[in-house]
């Protein structure tokens, strides 16, 4: 039985990945790493910013992560503009809270910058709890974010609905044992698809709570 739903940010609450894309091809370009394209779709995935940054950089000193990455969110702020929700996504929350399920937000961002966003869009006590990168030292595709999270609404994993877009975190959801709609974009279906993804659709007028507890039809 659905008990409780936890959701990704970015891509999935916020519409924010051209914005990621835009300050990370600015931040590899001014330290002479030109990033194309194709490659930095890498950072879709829903990897830590410290996993991005070795990634493209190399093995890097902490002192090298904190300030590339503080240089990396202020060009995402600055990027940013008006941020705007997942089309949908508004609606599909207040179905949640009309039927009492609690609700978290686990993200591999960085708690400053979940904060921001969640502030920026008015959304902040609209989740009971807030997991984010800074709270756990492995990011997706492990669980660790999830399991915080379900344990902080009081929820097991086999009544939890993840809500994702990312194949680290479908990949992530279903190691928790966790059901998991994806939110594909730009062709990711098949992506998703292979990650495990129980449920893939558009975006969340496309979908409705109803539907989504026929995922767990089969536990009962």
């Amino acid at each position: 039985m659905l008990q409780g739903l936890i959701f990704d940010l970015d891509g999935v609450v916020v519409d924010s990945h051209p914005a990621h894309l835009c300050a990370w091809k600015s931040l590899f370009t001014s330290l002479g790493k030109p990033v194309s394209d194709h490659d930095l779709k890498f950072v879709l995935e829903g990897q830590k910013r410290e996993e991005i940054l070795r990634r493209f950089l190399g093995e890097l000193t902490d002192a090298q992560l904190a300030d590339y990455g503080a240089r990396k969110e202020t060009l995402f702020k600055n990027s940013t503009g008006a941020l705007q929700t997942v089309n949908g996504v508004l609606e599909f929350l207040d179905q949640v809270e009309v039927e009492g399920l609690p609700v978290a937000l686990a993200s591999s961002a960085s708690r400053n910058r979940v904060e921001y966003t969640l502030e920026q869009l008015g959304l902040t006590d609209r989740f009971r709890v807030v997991v984010t990168g800074s709270d756990v030292v492995k990011g997706k595709p492990d669980p660790a974010l999830f399991h915080a999270a379900a344990e902080g609404i009081g929820v097991g994993p086999s009544g939890i609905l993840v809500c994702e877009d990312a194949v680290n975190g479908v990949e992530a959801a279903k190691t928790a044992g966790m059901r998991c709609v994806a939110i594909a974009a730009n062709g990711r279906t098949p992506l998703l698809q292979r990650a495990g993804a129980d449920m893939i659709v558009s975006d969340f007028t496309a979908t409705n709570l109803e539907e989504l507890r026929a995922l767990f039809v089969e536990q009962a």
